[in-house]
């Protein structure tokens, strides 16, 4: 069997093609999972993590299952550690806490049974109570993109074990904002389902009324196929509900805050640009917009920390934090033992619970046949920014997420216009509880045709480049002089040849082969059109633009070289990647080419 190059993101797609073929199976990825978790251990996402030995059992379970009656066959994900996993320890982020579950959590049980496999318990904000990721004693969860940045909370781990390829979905919960900020920070969908649609049983409550199981993935295909396995009524749940399935549709109008925003942290004018972008989109689709008075939400979103929910809190775990002196983490401590307070008292809870209807009222009214779209977050900042600032920084994070579960709304969080290089900016769509297919309608439409509306905006082109013009080889003044942006690392499909040409200083070719061939390393560049004419003319024969096949199976413009250059030339399939020529090798090349000009 052939080497398999595995993607950064393990998506549900390419894993059910690769299972397909038979060139991968089950056991190798995990094995490459448990490869990956071993060497990001400094990123702290999971506190059990992925081991041959607990997955085992799963996997040998995968023998009995056709993988025809089973929709999620193979498919590894993660769970958050406040969700119970039989026979591994729960913890909620607290080591003193913990306990060992005789069974599943009802959504982790649904899973099992559609023939995904649980990998790993992942860390979060101790008792899913903070939304930075930096409020856990296993550590602070480092961001997939930038790991001086905070990967968000509570669900941390889940969402980075997904950005980072080591499980192909993850579980999460989502009280104040827990399912869709983490999502925002490490590029992913985060779909929270109208409360009560995805059964609590077995989770570790934070505020249990208003509680939710959450998908992180990299689709909303497969967010949608998650929410399809785990949907229906637990009739041991008492917070369970009946939800149909949701389907896409799109709202008749899109609802959208008319005050301008602020925006937070150290990338608050990125924020705010790709905020600007989005808004275009928005205004260039055939959907009306109205713009509204905000203050029903931020009013809403005050009562969950300023009010007597937090009480809620208190009454789970005030008993524990009592009797284990020491044992939670000091800021999480002190948020929940706010909710001890004198304040909140019976009478304090009713008239939050009557003022809360009114706003519910009036929300359901605004947003009848609509949707509202706000920015996820509007703003993060490094670890050590929140170190510094852990409640203010918090708090600001949930400016546009802390009203939905109290007002009984379902969200979908996308990404959106990147605000900066590894810098993804998001936005959360919002409709009430019986139009969850408002919201997948409206996301499906921004993902696919947003897309489309992004790129003739820039006016730019995708340029794969696999040799000199790469970053650190002397060539790259050139993409830059031109314009171009670098955007990824990525890989061919496993479909070329690569050779080294005798050309003085030496250059890559990429040849594609009707058999065989291998995955070669790229990186991809967003050119300017403009520009596109000029680079194209520059080449030099036998080199030339066409189309190289991705991964994934997508197409993008990019180097190719042309047959008949193989003669002479080295093939250098094997090393992959132009970079893992010898350091002595790179060094004349770039010599040479420096001086030539």
């Amino acid at each position: 069997m052939s080497m398999i190059t595995f993607p950064r993101i393990l998506s549900v797609e390419w894993l059910r093609e690769m299972y397909q073929t038979e060139e991968l199976t089950p056991v190798m990825v995990i094995q490459e999972i448990i490869r990956r978790a071993e060497e990001d251990e400094d990123m702290s996402i999971w506190i059990t993590p992925p081991s041959m030995e607990r997955i085992q059992p799963y996997l040998d379970g995968l023998e009995t299952i056709n993988p025809a009656d089973a929709p999620l066959w193979g498919i590894p994900f993660a769970i958050k550690d406040n969700i119970d996993l039989k026979g591994i320890p729960t913890t909620a982020g607290c080591a003193e806490y913990a306990y060992t579950p005789a069974e599943h959590a009802t959504v982790v049980e649904r899973l099992i049974t559609a023939g995904a496999i649980p990998v790993g318990k992942t860390n979060l904000d101790q008792f899913a109570t903070g939304l930075v990721g930096t409020r856990s004693p296993y550590g602070e969860t480092k961001n997939a993109l930038r790991k001086d940045l905070i990967s968000g909370g509570s669900s941390s781990g889940s969402a980075v074990s997904v950005a980072v390829g080591q499980a192909a979905f993850a579980l999460g919960t989502d009280t104040a904002g827990s399912g869709r900020v983490p999502a925002s920070l490490n590029n992913l969908v985060g779909f929270k389902s109208s409360v009560g649609a995805w059964p609590k049983k077995g989770v570790v409550p934070a505020c249990e009324s208003i509680d939710c199981v959450t998908v992180f993935a990299d689709s909303m295909e497969t967010a949608l196929e998650v929410d399809e396995a785990v949907r229906g009524v637990d009739e041991k749940d008492p917070w369970s509900k009946a939800y149909a399935k949701p389907g896409k549709e799109l709202p008749g109008k899109i609802i959208l805050p008319k005050e301008p925003i602020d925006f937070f942290g150290p990338f608050a004018e990125e924020y705010r640009k790709a905020w600007e972008k989005t808004l275009k989109q928005l205004e260039q689709l055939p959907i009306p917009i109205t713009y509204v008075d905000y203050e029903l939400f931020a009013a809403t979103a005050q009562i969950l920390y300023g009010g007597p929910w937090v009480a809620e809190r208190w009454e789970a775990l005030g008993d524990f934090i009592t009797q284990h002196p020491g044992a939670s983490f000091p800021v999480t401590e002190q948020i929940l033992r706010s909710g001890s307070a004198d304040e909140y008292d019976a009478a304090a809870l009713f008239k939050a619970i009557h003022t809360l209807q009114q706003y519910k009222l009036e929300a359901w009214k605004l947003l009848e046949n609509a949707v509202l779209i706000t920015p996820t977050n509007a703003g993060t900042w490094t670890r050590e920014q929140v170190r510094i600032n852990p409640i203010g920084t918090n708090s600001d994070m949930g400016r546009f997420t802390n009203h939905c579960n109290l007002l009984d709304l379902c969200a979908i969080a996308i990404p959106s216009f990147e605000a900066g290089e590894n810098l993804p900016f998001g936005i959360t769509i919002f409709a009430t509880a019986d139009k969850e297919s408002l919201v997948c309608g409206m996301a499906d439409l921004l993902v696919n045709e947003g897309k489309q509306t992004e790129a003739a905006s820039k006016d730019t082109t995708l340029v794969a480049v696999c040799g000199l013009h790469m970053r650190g080889f002397a060539l790259e003044k050139q993409m830059k002089e031109l314009g171009a942006k670098f955007i990824r690392e990525d890989q061919t499909a496993a479909k070329y040849q690569f050779i080294k040409l005798p050309t003085n200083p030496a250059k890559p070719g990429l040849i594609k082969q009707k058999t065989g061939g291998g995955s070669i390393n790229i990186e991809l560049w967003e050119m300017p059109s403009v520009g596109f004419g000029t680079f194209v003319t520059s080449i030099p024969s036998p080199l030339g633009i066409g189309k190289i096949e991705l991964q994934d199976g997508s197409e993008v413009p990019g180097f190719i070289c042309e047959d008949y250059a193989k003669q002479g030339a080295e093939d250098i399939t094997h090393l992959k990647s132009w970079r893992n020529l010898s350091e002595g090798e790179e060094a004349v090349e770039m010599e040479t080419v420096l001086a030539s000009g």
